[in-house]
């Protein structure tokens, strides 16, 4: 079993759902985004995801994006992010995901990046604008360093295409809650329901709930069947940090 997937069963054999902020690398400043990562560790998440900075980020709303340009101003860079997670390697209990585009991943050099990821005590990569087609490459160049590379599966997904994923998939799956980009709603769409049946169906992973999670309430509307086994949360808690608000304090509203 991937260390990302035994991540989230912990916390389920816990009893309760698994967490994962998301966080702009340099965010909201190149110092206190350390302090923010371990403030995350420490506090209850069972994964990070750290959004590497990228000029064209297609996936992102408009908080991700901002910070992206603003921690790109300050000189950003995701060989300058390795190079001080290698530093810090087996600092954080947390799994870690790396969160970018094929663009800024192409220019680093793929095989580069996955040795340096591995050596970073890095799990795993999330790339949005990757299509299923023409993913095999990297996959086995992510998997040979033990790096997983997590599907992305949406209301648009349709079941052929989730298996697909789920023969190569490790760690976790990552359910799209909306067609669109990232960002804080009120409410989750009423197709997500089918959508989290539909993986539960298909994919043996666990099914982390992404995009548009501002608090724990949005799961507990769910059908109890139906809850993911881990939330995503980016845009709130950036906004939170932004404001000059405590990690710990956004994370316990969740463990709560």
């Amino acid at each position: 079993m991937h260390i990302l997937e035994e991540k989230i069963r912990h916390a389920r054999a816990q009893g309760r759902t698994a967490l994962i902020p998301f966080v702009t690398a340099g965010f909201p400043s190149r110092e206190r985004f350390w302090e923010v990562l371990r403030e995350l560790d420490e506090n209850g998440a069972d994964i990070v995801e750290i959004g590497v900075p990228f000029s064209d980020p297609v996936a992102d709303g408009p908080v991700v994006e901002e910070a992206s340009q603003r921690v790109l101003k300050e000189g950003v860079t995701l060989r300058g992010v390795l190079e001080e997670l290698k530093a810090r390697r087996g600092m954080l209990k947390a799994g870690l995901v790396l969160m970018g585009y094929t663009n800024p991943f192409l220019q680093y050099g793929l095989e580069k990046l996955a040795g340096d990821a591995e050596e970073a005590g890095v799990h795993g990569f999330i790339v949005p604008d990757l299509p299923y087609d023409e993913s095999s490459g990297i996959r086995e160049l992510f998997a040979a360093r033990g790096l997983a590379l997590i599907p992305l599966v949406g209301p648009n997904t349709p079941k052929e295409r989730m298996k697909l994923y789920a023969d190569v998939s490790e760690g976790y799956v990552y359910v799209v809650s909306v067609m669109g980009t990232t960002g804080e709603r009120d409410h989750l769409p009423p197709e997500v329901p089918e959508v989290l049946s539909r993986v539960r169906e298909v994919f043996s992973l666990p099914a982390a709930l992404g995009f548009g999670l501002r608090s724990p309430g949005q799961l507990a509307a769910l059908p109890e069947p139906l809850r993911p086994d881990a939330a995503v949360f980016g845009s709130a808690l950036l906004r939170h940090i932004d404001e000059g608000g405590a990690p710990a304090d956004f994370m316990k509203v969740w463990r709560a």
